[in-house]
């Protein structure tokens, strides 16, 4: 069924107008490109601003379609945040609270050498494997020892008409008995997926066809967000569309919004930790588009449909 469905996805993108893509890795991490043309690059190596928040394991640049970066990484107001990345405040095994992945404070991300395959001249796949460690948690020698595996496979898709596909999976697998995480503790809970980018003034946020206002704690509205505004290279219209695979049972998706000096953030689980199994892997499902000029309602309601498998 899954392999059906995304031949019906390929064949949905057989008018690709973009070239090969291509991944090229360096002692930093890998850059992905289509013919000539910039996608993202992944930052596997640790990376520290004067070695403060120490970082791995994120996308940064983002690219744009016009080649625009989109993303940033130790901004000023928040030096912690970092491009495309996925994180959480509380990280415990058992009552041990064992670092910050959000603040990037006592936590490392080992990430070992990425796989890769063009599954189709349409699409680049690229299968990570990070261990997930912490100076707080060692054995009885005192040496550091990881306590979750996290798989995470994306998929790149060659640009169609004013549009790139970007699908990121990850699985997290506990290593030792009752790790938890959880986000902030506070009523906004934010924590897990979340996009730091360049916010120009007039950045607006919609859902549907209804517009998004940002509030202080997360707001509630369908599974995908379109974040729109004068993003382009020569100050023109494009945006990029957050997409999640984890609604609630009412089709609904939890929003943490900023229209300036933040990022957008998809919270999961929220303030409220949750438990990550040492047997059965924890899935997190999301989507990007990324586009220049506009994108219909329609278009992306029938991206975010092909993506539920």
């Amino acid at each position: 069924m899954r392999t059906s469905l995304l031949i019906c996805f390929l064949i949905f993108l057989s008018q690709s107008h973009g070239q090969e893509l291509n991944l090229s890795t360096t002692d930093q991490g890998f850059l992905v490109t289509e013919g000539d043309k910039k996608v993202f690059f992944y930052q596997s190596a640790t990376k520290s601003q004067n070695g403060k928040y120490p970082r791995a394991h994120y996308v940064h640049p983002l690219y744009g379609m016009d080649g625009h970066i989109l993303t940033e990484d130790f901004p000023e107001d928040h030096p912690h945040h970092r491009g495309l990345f996925w994180a959480w405040h509380q990280v415990y095994i058992g009552d041990k609270r064992v670092g910050d992945s959000w603040d990037c404070s006592d936590f490392i991300w080992e990430v070992l050498p990425p796989k890769s395959k063009i599954f189709h001249e349409g699409m680049l796949e690229i299968r990570l494997r990070t261990m997930w460690k912490s100076p707080l948690w060692t054995d009885d020698k005192g040496a550091v020892i990881p306590f979750v595996m996290e798989d995470t496979r994306i998929r790149v898709f060659a640009q169609t008409d004013n549009y790139r596909i970007i699908d990121l999976e990850t699985w997290l697998l506990a290593l030792e008995e009752n790790v938890r995480i959880g986000g902030s503790e506070d009523a906004k809970g934010y924590g897990g997926f979340s996009l730091r980018t360049v916010l120009p003034q007039d950045i607006s946020f919609s859902s549907g066809d209804s517009p998004v206002a940002p509030k202080v704690e997360a707001v509630e509205a369908l599974p995908w967000l379109k974040i729109s505004g004068s993003l382009a290279k020569d100050g023109s219209a494009a945006g990029i569309v957050m997409l999640s695979y984890q609604p609630d049972e009412k089709g609904k998706e939890k929003w943490i919004l900023r229209k300036e000096k933040s990022m957008q953030n998809i919270p999961f689980p929220g303030r409220d930790t949750v438990r990550i199994s040492d047997s059965s892997p924890t899935s997190l499902k999301y989507r990007l588009i990324i586009y220049k000029g506009d994108l219909s309602t329609e278009k992306i309601e029938a991206i975010y449909k092909l993506g539920q498998n």
